[in-house]
This record gives C-alpha cells, sequence and structure tokens, in this order.
C-alpha cells in the first residue's frame, strides 16, 4: 500500500530531533511493507524565544523543500499564520491551500492509497480542508486531548477531524478514550517505541538522576529538584542532569541556587537525538513525574537501556507502561516528598538493578519499533478494507 504521512511535528534541518517519533514510525511501517511518503507542514517563522534571532529566520527558510530522510521522500510545505495561541486550531485553513496544490502534484507520481496525519490539528484538518477523498488516519498524541481541544474553537475543529477519519490511532488507553469523547468513530491504541539495542554503560561516577524533554512546567523539573533537596543529607553526592530546554530554564535555575543545588544540576541544552540518547543512559534513575502526558518515548528510551523510571500515576502513558510490565514507578503528581521516596528506593543498588532490568524486559515485550511498525501497517490495512 502506499502511504502519505502528513506532519507538522517532523526532524528538519534547524531541529533535527523534532518529531523523531513521527519519522520513526514512518521507518517502521516502511520495513513492514508500506511504501511512505512524507509532506511535512513548515511554518518557517521563528518562535517568540528567538524572533529577534536572525539566524533562527535563516535557519528556518534555508530548510530544503524536498530531502531524503533515512531513504524517505520528505517534502516540506511552507505556510504561514498568526502566532501559536489561540490562533492554532485555525492553522490548517492556513496550510490547506498549498497542501491541495502539493497533494495534487504527488498524486501524479505517487498515487497514495491512504493519508496517515499526526494530530487533528493542524495536519488532519489541512487535508480534510483540501476535500482530500483518500481515507484517513490520525495518530492522536495528546496535544488536541490536552491543549487544541481546550481552545476557543479548538474542540469544534478538533472534534470534525476525528469524526471524519476513518481510523484514530492513539498513543495510550487514556488517550484512545478521550478521542471517542471527541467524536472518534473507530480507534486503536498503538504504542511508540524505541530500539532495543541498549548501550554497554558503567554506572556513573555519582549517583545522577536524569529528564529528557521540553523545560516546560508540565514537565515538573522543578518537583525532581524538591526532591533532591529532601534527600540532601541522605544522598550528597546525588546529580540531575535535564537534558533540553524551554522557556522554564531560567526559573529551573534559580530554584536549583535557592535550594543548594547548583553544583549538582546539569542543564545541557538541547542535543543531537542519539547524543540525547546517550546522555540520558549514562544516568541511575530516569525521572519526569509530569502531568498531560499522553505517553512519554523517552521513559521507554531509559528503560530499554536498563534505567528504572518515574512517572506521575494517573497519567495515560505512564499508566499504560506500567501496566504491561515493571520498570516504571508511579507517583501522585505534584509530590516531591513521594517522589524523594520512590528516588531514595531506587538509587538501592540491589533494588535498582532488578528493577533496570525487569524495565528492559517490559520494552523488549511491548514498546519496540519493530511491534509499533507491525501495529502501524495493521491499522492502515483495517482503514483501507475493514
Amino acid at each position: 500500500m502506499k502511504v502519505l504521512v502528513v506532519a507538522e511535528f517532523y526532524p528538519r534541518q534547524a531541529d533535527p530531533a523534532l518529531g523523531i517519533w513521527a519519522h520513526r514510525q514512518a521507518l517502521a511501517a516502511r520495513d513492514h511493507g508500506a511504501d511512505v511518503r512524507v509532506v511535512v507542514l513548515h511554518r518557517p517563522i521563528a518562535p517568540a524565544a528567538r524572533f529577534k534571532d536572525p539566524a533562527a529566520w535563516r535557519e528556518l527558510m534555508d530548510q530544503p523543500r524536498r530531502t531524503q530522510l533515512d531513504g524517505l521522500d520528505v517534502r516540506y510545505l511552507r505556510f504561514v499564520s498568526p502566532p501559536r495561541g489561540r490562533s492554532y486550531a485555525y492553522w490548517g485553513a492556513f496550510a490547506a491551500p498549498g497542501l491541495a496544490v502539493e497533494l495534487r502534484r504527488i498524486r501524479r507520481e505517487f498515487p497514495y492509497d491512504l493519508v496517515h496525519a499526526h494530530y487533528a490539528i493542524p495536519s488532519a484538518d489541512a487535508v480534510l480542508r483540501t476535500r482530500e477523498k483518500t481515507p484517513l488516519v490520525i495518530s492522536e498524541h495528546g496535544g488536541d486531548v490536552f491543549h487544541t481541544a481546550r481552545l476557543p474553537a479548538g474542540r469544534e475543529r478538533v472534534r470534525r477531524a476525528f469524526s471524519a477519519a476513518h481510523l484514530v490511532l492513539a498513543n495510550s488507553l487514556g488517550i484512545e478514550d478521550a478521542c471517542r469523547h471527541l467524536g472518534a468513530r473507530r480507534t486503536h491504541v498503538v504504542h511508540l517505541g524505541t530500539d532495543l539495542t541498549p548501550m554497554e554503560r558503567r554506572p556513573p561516577a555519582h549517583p545522577t538522576l536524569v529528564t529528557v524533554g521540553q523545560l516546560i512546567a508540565r514537565k515538573r523539573q522543578a518537583d525532581v529538584l524538591r526532591a533532591m533537596w529532601v534527600l540532601r543529607d541522605r544522598h550528597p553526592d546525588l546529580r540531575y542532569r535535564l537534558i533540553g530546554d524551554g522557556p522554564e530554564r531560567d526559573r529551573l535555575a534559580h530554584l536549583a541556587r535557592e535550594l543548594g543545588l547548583a553544583e549538582r544540576v546539569e542543564f545541557t541544552g538541547p542535543l543531537p537525538h542519539e547524543e540525547a540518547l546517550r546522555r540520558g543512559r549514562d544516568a541511575t534513575v530516569f525521572v519526569m513525574p509530569s502531568t498531560d502526558e499522553a505517553f512519554g518515548v523517552a521513559y521507554v528510551e531509559a528503560m530499554a537501556a536498563g534505567l528504572p523510571a518515574i512517572g506521575a500515576r494517573g497519567e495515560p502513558g505512564p499508566e499504560d507502561i506500567a501496566r504491561v510490565g515493571h520498570g516504571m514507578r508511579l507517583v501522585p503528581p505534584g509530590d516531591p516528598e513521594a517522589l524523594a521516596h520512590e528516588i531514595d528506593h531506587l538509587l538501592d543498588h540491589d533494588w535498582g538493578a532488578r528493577i533496570g532490568a525487569a524495565a528492559q524486559a517490559t520494552v523488549a515485550a511491548h514498546f519496540t519499533w519493530d511491534a509499533c511498525g507491525a501495529a502501524t501497517v495493521a491499522a492502515y490495512e483495517e482503514a483501507l478494507h475493514g
């Protein structure tokens, strides 16, 4: 079958880690027999944090309009729109005119059987606005549920896209349930994955916590810092590595200084995906007690290398991972003392090592790219023939 993927979040020259999971899923589907091409909705406008930086604009404008990524044909369709904020629910309308032209061009050389859009907004909405008649599959990763549906007019746009889709693929059971409440008629859970080749690693010189993710409030890195303060006497050599960047960086650095932890906290900034994997796995415990966590590929990436992972109880992704095996530990959200208690247990070498080994087994059984590719192609078949 021929599949055209349409995505806003996808690797590009200025940000090769952006949406890497969407690219890996496309590769996994290809490995299971699908003929896949990709259109990326590329908005060449610098984000607010770098709006006055000429280099940021050049990076975005220099993006080639067509390239090969790991053998996949990827086209970058430029579109402009108002600032994200409240206008985000309408971005599909801004992308649709250019996408309609691009779809006609692609169909002449690649008569695709199915369109796979990542997210209802803007990707699926843009596809629907082109009056595309090809069966539509939408992958929901949480953004439409936790963000877009809460915007003015956002809920209506999300419902329209979900109800028009032949199939909606959710990345966890909780997100599947939310998609049904937002109008999805047919749904399946398809978990994203990671590689089964964990790096050879030695224990770090000091016990080290690590979080891989944007530095934003809902990731709750501040709770990890406060848990470290609770453990300051029991584990005076404990370190914390934050991989990623975002608007909370300055506030987190200030909090680390206030708590007397600055010398033990490392901000790496954004890293290429492979480097982020390496630095993330060179730790003792993966900690990300975030809220609105639809899945969290970073958990299973860490677990694949034998790191126990800590997430927040009640969140769709961590709950799904914990449900199918061991290695994911759950703590109440917003409770640094409970988090400290769990970290303390996992820093015990014997207990932590056993949990880490169980984490690897959980990933091998449930969260590989091979399993994701097989499930994705089965979903395509159902959308076309079911």
